[in-house]
């Protein structure tokens, strides 16, 4: 790769863009292909420098995933001013948004749950905390009671929602508004598993809406 031609800057400027870098870096390659010696060309700087911000090159792969998890989470930072529905819905169709404006990045995230570097681990289970914690909140103004039981559920579901717009967020054949009616009918088939009169009452306009259709449908056959 041939080295860019060096512009002076600031410490803190220099490294905010090597970062920068490794994190574009992350839309054509995965983060455990992203080195210093690329990273080091593009910005026109010696590998050595590189080292001195980072300290290694696990240092310089914790770095671009804190900064990719935390555009993540502003990204999809939930809006307080909501009601618990709405904002749960205003939530996914903004996670959804990010994923496919960066789907590489999210991949990223995903697959460095796996990592063999702790740091790296121990970042994107903090983004999965954070997350869980938002659906957290939202469970509880609707209804459900703190309970070991709703960590599992929490846990779960956030596993279940990565896979999901791992696989589909960028899918030419799933419509963004159809993948956040999936998630959020996924999420609140958690909260009628955890507290069923809760799940109902957090949706009376469906419920609502969907009797004509029940009163007007033939009745089923009796297989015997």
């Amino acid at each position: 790769m041939a080295r860019a031609r060096r512009t002076r800057m600031s410490p803190d400027d220099r490294r905010q863009q090597l970062v920068a870098l490794g994190v574009a870096a992350l839309a054509d390659r995965p983060l455990e292909a992203v080195t210093v010696e690329d990273l080091a060309a593009q910005a026109g700087v010696s590998p050595g420098l590189v080292h001195y911000y980072f300290g290694n090159r696990q240092g310089l792969h914790s770095a671009i995933v804190r900064t990719a998890r935390d555009a993540m989470l502003h990204a999809t930072e939930p809006r307080p001013e909501l009601p618990p529905r709405e904002r749960l819905r205003d939530t996914l169709d903004r996670f959804v948004d990010f994923v496919r404006d960066h789907d590489a990045t999210f991949y990223s995230l995903v697959r460095g749950a796996a990592s063999g570097d702790d740091e790296v681990r121990a970042t994107v289970q903090h983004a999965r905390d954070v997350l869980a914690g938002h659906l957290r909140d939202a469970f509880q103004e609707i209804g459900v009671a703190q309970s070991p039981l709703l960590e599992v559920a929490l846990h779960a579901w956030i596993s279940f929602a990565e896979q999901a717009l791992v696989e589909a967020a960028t899918d030419p054949d799933v419509a963004p508004a159809e993948l956040a009616d999936f998630l959020e009918r996924s999420a609140l088939g958690v909260v009628a598993a955890l507290h069923p009169a809760a799940a109902s009452a957090s949706a009376p306009e469906r419920a609502s809406a969907s009797a004509p259709e029940r009163a007007s449908a033939p009745t089923p056959p009796v297989v015997g």
